[in-house]
């Protein structure tokens, strides 16, 4: 168990042993939630975070990028570099992840939301034809190696990006309302202006990066924009 009181799952791709985090709600689940960490990996924030989406009556697992521990933030780069080379790799990655909630979500919705480079992993999970009911990137970044072939994308996506960062600058988000315009994707934007990359985590101040921000009403904001996304589609 985790400090959180989160349960281990335990769930492979290929020769990689992969450890997830599951939050219960206390009640009978709305929803599964695949929840997509940061580059970090699984970290305190994270394991917050999908409690606090338990709380709100969600099934939820945090999942595993990489199959073993991010000693720091600076180590965490080699090891996402290394994952992300290959894009169809990648996505398998991620659909492994989405399997190993299926697996526990007796016939639930689920949704899949992310942070950083979470935040990228549900849009390529989305761009993948992922069976989703929607998916929320949180200051993800936008570019993509195998972009979204028209009708392929079934879920609804709402990005939440902050209009000041440089890891997703103008043409970035441009190209990608052009790439889901023809793909032909339900697709919601809300951008935050003067905000930074990392704009959810509190500990974005401490990292000494010139190009991350916290921001509390954006991080607020998209928290309450989120919900809303959720409860429009269970209805």
């Amino acid at each position: 168990m985790s400090e959180m009181g989160l349960e281990p799952v335990h769930y492979g791709h290929g020769e990689v042993a992969l450890t997830g985090w599951l939050a219960r709600p206390e009640r009978q689940p709305r929803a599964g939630i695949i929840l997509f960490p940061t580059i970090t990996n699984v970290t305190a924030l994270m394991e917050r975070r999908a409690a606090r989406l338990a709380d709100e009556g969600y099934l939820v697992m945090i999942a595993d990028f990489y199959g073993e521990r991010v000693e720091s933030f600076e180590a965490s780069f080699p090891l996402a570099d290394k994952l992300r080379s290959d894009n169809g790799y990648y996505r398998e990655r991620i659909a492994a992840a989405i399997s190993a909630l299926r697996e526990r979500a007796e016939g639930l919705r689920l949704f899949a939301i992310g942070h950083c480079m979470g935040g990228q992993a549900v849009l390529e999970a989305a761009r993948a034809g992922e069976y989703l009911a929607g998916v929320v990137s949180f200051h993800g970044t936008l570019p993509t190696q195998t972009p979204a072939i028209p009708g392929t994308i079934t879920a609804r996506i709402l990005v939440c990006h902050g209009d000041a960062d440089p890891l997703a600058p103008r043409e970035h988000v441009l190209a990608f309302w052009e790439e889901m315009d023809a793909a032909g994707a339900d697709w919601h934007f809300h951008a935050y202006s003067h905000v930074k990359h990392g704009f959810t985590d509190p500990a974005s101040e401490t990292k000494g990066m010139a190009f991350l921000g916290y921001d509390t009403s954006a991080d607020r904001q998209s928290w309450a924009a989120m919900l809303s996304f959720f409860d429009e589609i269970i209805g």
